[in-house]
């Protein structure tokens, strides 16, 4: 779920094939203990990159404040990209390269500055959303990362403890929010989010947070490649009563299924338990209100905001 309160700094319990080159974890983007720029298998990406970036302005003569400038940021935050304590996005690398004339130096970093603003263990399912052709994530206590609001995500951020300091929720809020890009893609990956009603109904954030959270889901839940569905606190039966999980599917058929809890992270790639979860998912979408039925229910609870 990466994108819980408390699921960022773990270790990954994978199977077989996940020890890959997955490094990963939910979005939990974990915060590495929470101070870090970075968990430390990133961190050495992120400070070279950023010696890099220092050594190719001095060579250029731009003094932070100029170089910064013409990117658009402050020289406090160009020191923060040089010293490796902030993670540049994709778009501020571009950038960078261009002003400096670097001719592909910097951008040659793209990919992997882009996976260091993941903690390892979130890493792969990180890459995995960019190759999903099929995602379905089940909810229990916070949204999926994919539809959470900014200010949702500063929201559940401002919980975490210990707490995180300003730079580290800058960077995850960025990263999470790149991560919706994958509504953007095409040809669109089929995205099924099944949220207990519970996670409808928390506060977080105060009022103002959650009726923008609401009202996104209403604009996400009528895109054609998404299915939204709501599973009622009065349901008898609940096939999810062992937690949140994500599963993936790409391209070639590979199925992953993704869970994480208490700063802890599996990536499974077992057939036989993909398959199971993948059956599990489907009778709680059977459980749960009809998509129809979900945004009805949505509506209802902004009415009564």
């Amino acid at each position: 779920m990466t994108e819980g309160v408390g699921a960022e700094a773990g270790t990954v319990a994978a199977g077989e094939e996940v020890a890959v080159s997955f490094g990963d974890s939910r979005e939990n983007d974990g915060e590495a203990g929470g101070q870090a720029a970075a968990d430390k298998s990133g961190q050495g990406v992120v400070t070279a990159f950023g010696q890099s970036m220092k050594t190719l302005r001095v060579r250029a003569g731009l003094e932070r404040e100029e170089f910064g400038r013409r990117i658009g940021y402050s020289a406090s935050t160009v020191a923060s990209f040089e010293q490796g304590r902030r993670i540049p996005s994709p778009r501020v690398i571009k950038q960078a390269d261009e002003v400096l004339g670097a001719g592909g130096l910097l951008t040659v970093w793209k990919e992997q500055v882009e996976r260091a603003q993941y903690p390892v263990f979130f890493q792969g399912m990180a890459t995995l959303e960019k190759e999903a052709v099929e995602l379905l994530s089940y909810s229990t206590l916070v949204f999926n990362g994919l539809v959470q609001t900014e200010e949702y995500m500063r929201a559940v951020l401002a919980m975490r403890r210990p707490v995180l300091d300003e730079e580290t929720v800058e960077q995850r809020v960025t990263a999470r929010l790149a991560r919706q890009g994958i509504f953007d893609r095409r040809p669109s990956p089929l995205l099924s989010f099944a949220v207990d009603e519970s996670v409808l109904r928390r506060r977080y954030g105060g009022k103002d947070v959650r009726r923008g959270q609401l009202e996104h889901l209403l604009l996400v839940g009528q895109k054609r490649n998404i299915e939204l569905q709501v599973v009622p606190l009065d349901c008898e039966d609940n096939a999810g009563v062992d937690g949140p999980f994500t599963i993936v599917t790409r391209k070639d058929g590979k199925k992953f299924v993704y869970a994480e809890a208490q700063g802890t992270s599996s990536l499974q790639t077992d057939p036989e338990q993909t398959v199971l979860a993948a059956a599990r998912y489907g009778i709680i979408r059977s459980q749960a209100l009809t998509p129809r039925e979900s945004l009805e229910f949505i509506e209802r609870l902004l009415g009564e905001l």
